[in-house]
């Protein structure tokens, strides 16, 4: 697997081995006394600790042979720093830990990140890195934070203020971009009282909300093109021509994750609160009435090669949680988010004979254009790879199920 990789990869990969197998060690015993043997443990600290026996590194996870600083990695770290705040299990720290200390030099030089390309993605792990500078603080670790927000002062915008997705997707706005950069710079705003984020913030929901939501069917598309130069950009609208659920998904966790940190007194704090409201009844509306899931293109379920998706059913749960346990949406709601849980449970999860689990049946990938060109169809969405333990379903899985305990305490 590293035959391809220089002698400072495999030295980084030494290094990132070196901590993990150190921090393991270090904290077998706090892990035991924080009840987090794996017969009697938690789902979400179960899921956490045989993601950890699948990818030992952090650097590799989402199926990679070479370390790179991404928001697959950034999403399932602060999975990891829910976990150990809410287990008291060292190891999911440390695991986050390793991640971050790896791929961090002590200039604060983030490996493989590379500003000019403009990818909002790569912003995403900027926020797990707030919270672990919160809680061990580093030089570096502020300096990576510092450099991640210096990005979104120059990213690209639409004539509206709206964030490209990426600089190479030029004029487009994602449901995917508000989840990988909106939270960041909420919680940057609150961390290091950066006040004006708040509008900026704010406004990338506005204009979510005004070119992406089609009142008719409760539901927002995945992208929009404000240039219509896109061959999936209607003509008209610049709509892409689908629902997917996992696009839906992001929107939905950047909706409840913004708010989580956006001021109550903000003039456009009541705005944030209907688009929660509004996320809320689409899902509601298109929830799988015998399993409780969500399906890969929304609105077509049960039509021929739509399948039950575990990323968006995970999404679409954490949300509803969080909504409700925060009062963002109706407390009518905890009956669909508990329903979309025991469908997870009872239809995704697997058991190995290993003695971990799996969630199954996780779209690998999707987007729109790039090269291959891929058109937003139903037959695209459909057919992209189904696999097992993504991370864009596992994370959101750990963080569900972590508030679903709550919920019972």
């Amino acid at each position: 697997m590293i035959r391809d990789f220089n002698m400072k990869s495999i030295t980084q990969i030494l290094l990132a081995t070196i901590i993990f197998s150190s921090c393991q060690t270090n904290t077998s015993k706090e892990s035991n006394t924080a009840g987090t043997d794996e017969k009697t443990s938690p789902v979400y600290v179960r899921m956490a600790k045989s993601e950890i026996k699948r990818n030992p590194d952090p650097r590799l996870l989402d199926f990679r042979e070479k370390p790179k600083w991404e928001y697959t990695n950034g999403l399932m770290c602060l999975s990891f720093i829910k976990a150990w705040e809410a287990s008291g299990d060292e190891a999911l720290l440390n695991y986050t830990k390793s991640y971050a200390d790896s791929m961090i030099l002590e200039s604060g030089k983030i490996l493989t990140y590379k500003m000019r390309d403009f990818n909002i993605d790569r912003v995403n792990p900027g926020r797990f890195l707030i919270e672990l500078n919160k809680i061990s603080p580093k030089p570096k670790y502020q300096k990576a934070i510092d450099s991640l927000r210096k990005q979104m002062k120059g990213h690209p915008r639409t004539s509206e203020g709206g964030f490209w997705h990426k600089k190479r997707y030029p004029h487009q706005m994602w449901l995917d971009g508000l989840y990988m950069g909106s939270p960041f710079l909420t919680l940057y705003a609150k961390t290091y009282n950066d006040t004006a984020l708040y509008t900026d913030v704010a406004n990338q929901f506005y204009l979510v909300n005004k070119h992406l939501y089609v009142a008719e069917d409760s539901l927002y598309r995945h992208g929009w093109d404000e240039s219509r130069e896109q061959k999936w950009a209607d003509p008209e609208t610049g709509l892409s021509p689908e629902y997917w659920g996992r696009a839906m998904g992001w929107f939905a966790m950047a909706t409840v994750d913004v708010l989580e940190n956006f001021p109550k007194d903000h003039p456009q704090y009541a705005m944030r609160i209907e688009t929660a409201k509004r996320v809320a009844v689409g899902i509601k509306k298109y929830q799988d009435p015998e399993t409780g899931l969500w399906w890969q293109v929304l609105d077509k379920g049960g039509q021929e090669g739509n399948y039950l998706e575990a990323s968006v059913s995970s999404m679409f749960t954490y949300f509803l949680l969080k909504a409700v346990q925060n009062d963002y949406i109706d407390d009518s709601y905890m009956q669909i988010a508990e329903k979309g849980y025991d469908g997870i449970i009872n239809n995704l999860i697997k058991q190995n004979e290993a003695g971990t689990i799996s969630l199954t049946k996780v779209c690998g990938v999707a987007g729109l254009g790039g090269n291959p060109y891929r058109s937003g169809t139903y037959d695209y969405y459909i057919n992209e790879i189904i696999r097992d333990n993504d991370p864009k379903g596992v994370g959101p899985f750990i963080m569900a199920a972590i508030l679903m305990e709550e919920s019972k305490k």
